[in-house]
């Protein structure tokens, strides 16, 4: 079988040298690694670490950060572990490949060094700055360059250090989302790319440069923004000393680096306008892409240039996002005790009929929500019965909750004309439930198809396409077929039940309002 476009080789790579491509995904709550064979697109080892979930540190109510030198020890420890699988050749692998938990900030000095703990996607203290920007610049040039409000996106973060650590943005040479801080630490190079900056509201779509006006309405140096180069090329080569620390040859180009929900969209093949995936994990996502340059009127999806953009061919990815479902999961998980695994948790919420009986649980509990227009409403549970409802309940409200919440989401996209006629996800997180992904396509009158490989298998196979080894995205996705499908019932009990949800959620949003 001939490699798929083998004779696009743009950074001139042995071909000997890329039999496997390298894919790490920096999430939240772990750093996850597959090596990936180049041509027939298998697995062949993945790993993750830490083995328990990465601490969020929560300095005040509503921030949330990590450390980046944490990132960086357990990107290392799961290529070790992946490599003790002895299931390849190391000295096979030819391209790494970046995924990112988007929306972080990360600030280095001229050696490189972590000034302060990455201030990560759902911390909420920028909020008020990004409304404030959003009110100076004016509605028509924020939704017209910017296709969003500044909001509380990466560039209103890098505002509040400005305005609140001005000690640690006078000692900042650079400042970067979470990929762009592991490309550095395995290349020694910093760059930045459309996509990236978009996602941090830096990028003015209009002029197809990075946004002077909100540069100047914030005061902040351009000096700090990488280079830019293209998503899908080099970003520098392995250094000798961390390539001899990974067991890997030194000069491998990482070739690619995306954020977690693009590269979750590269990986289920949603390349055209139209097409929708779907994800459950920490947070949870519906994406979708269009090929107009314009964003949501209220601000509630997040608009930016998806993998395969261009300024001639325009793709961007629409971003709806409820920043708790996985971790609404884990927190029940906890009241269900310590002793119970996820798989019981699943089987404990099917011993619930469909609807829990009345009861309901509201999941926005981690932070201002985009979707609602960056109010905080908190998590809730409604018609506790307490002679009716027990473990099973809640349980499954809490996977109803965040059913509905993605209903709810989905019913945004559709006001914006993006339809939902499939869906795509792969069965990793909630959808693993099979009862969540049941109530998911009956709640949205939806099929969803399932497709194998995680955000790690999607940054190789970006690193892929940037070493020219696919000639194009599309041509990466050719091999890509679904591994299975649900189709939607009609559940008069699950839709009552969002009519309740809905009604509860609107009473929550309103006296956010007031405060």
């Amino acid at each position: 079988m001939a490699r798929p476009g083998w004779h696009t080789n743009p950074i001139h790579l042995s071909c000997c040298h890329i039999m496997l491509l390298l894919g790490i995904d920096l999430g939240t709550s772990s750093v996850k690694v597959s090596v990936v064979d180049a041509v027939t697109q298998q697995c062949v080892a993945s790993a993750s670490y830490p083995d328990t979930e990465a601490a969020i540190t929560v300095p005040q109510p509503g921030w949330a950060e990590q450390d980046p030198d944490l990132w960086w020890e357990y990107a290392g420890k799961a290529i070790l572990r992946c490599h003790a699988s002895g299931t390849y050749k190391t000295t096979d692998i030819g391209a790494i490949g970046i995924a990112y938990q988007m929306h972080g900030l990360v600030l280095t000095d001229k050696e490189q060094r972590v000034l302060r703990p990455s201030i990560i996607w759902c911390d909420s203290r920028a909020v008020t700055l990004g409304d404030e920007a959003f009110n100076a610049l004016g509605t028509s040039y924020c939704q017209t360059h910017l296709l969003n409000s500044p909001g509380n996106f990466t560039a209103s973060k890098l505002a509040w250090v400005k305005k609140n650590e001005p000690a640690v943005y006078a000692a900042a040479d650079k400042m970067m989302l979470p990929g762009d801080f592991l490309a550095m630490r395995l290349t020694g190079e910093c760059t930045s790319t459309v996509s990236g900056l978009s996602e941090g509201m830096y990028w003015d779509f209009a002029t197809g440069t990075l946004s002077q006006e909100l540069l100047k309405y914030w005061g902040l140096n351009e000096s700090l923004i990488a280079p830019v180069t293209p998503l899908f090329s080099e970003h520098g080569r392995l250094l000798p000393q961390v390539a001899e620390a990974l067991q890997l040859r030194a000069g491998i180009p990482v070739t690619y680096k995306a954020g977690d929900q693009p590269n979750n969209a590269l990986a289920l093949n949603v390349l055209a306008p139209g097409e929708l995936a779907a994800t459950a994990g920490t947070s949870g996502v519906v994406y979708a892409v269009s090929g107009e340059l314009a964003g949501d009127s209220l601000s509630r999806i997040n608009s930016f240039a998806h993998v395969n953009h261009t300024t001639a061919d325009p793709r961007i990815g629409l971003l709806l996002c409820i920043n708790a479902t996985g971790i609404f999961q884990k927190w029940i998980k906890g009241i269900a005790g310590q002793e119970c695994s996820y798989p019981q948790l699943n089987e404990l919420a099917a011993d619930a009929p469909s609807g829990s009986d009345g009861l309901l649980a509201i999941p926005f509990g981690n932070g201002a929500e985009r979707m609602l227009q960056n109010r905080i409403t908190g998590a809730h549970f409604h018609h506790i019965d307490l002679n009716k409802h027990g473990r099973p309940h809640m349980a499954r409200a809490v996977q109803e909750g965040i059913a509905y919440a993605f209903r709810y989401g989905v019913d945004i996209m559709k006001e914006n004309a993006v339809p939902a006629q499939v869906v795509r996800a792969s069965r990793a997180n909630l959808f693993l439930s099979s009862l969540f992904a049941q109530a998911f396509a009956d709640l949205n009158q939806v099929s969803v198809e399932f497709f194998d490989g995680d955000g790690s298998f999607g940054a190789a196979l970006g690193a892929g396409i940037g070493a020219g080894v696919y000639a194009s995205a599309a041509e990466a996705a050719m091999l890509r077929k679904p591994t299975g499908r649900i189709d939607p019932r009609h559940q008069p009990a699950l839709e009552e039940g969002y009519i309740n949800w809905k009604q509860w959620l609107q009473l929550h949003l309103s006296q956010s309002e007031k405060k």
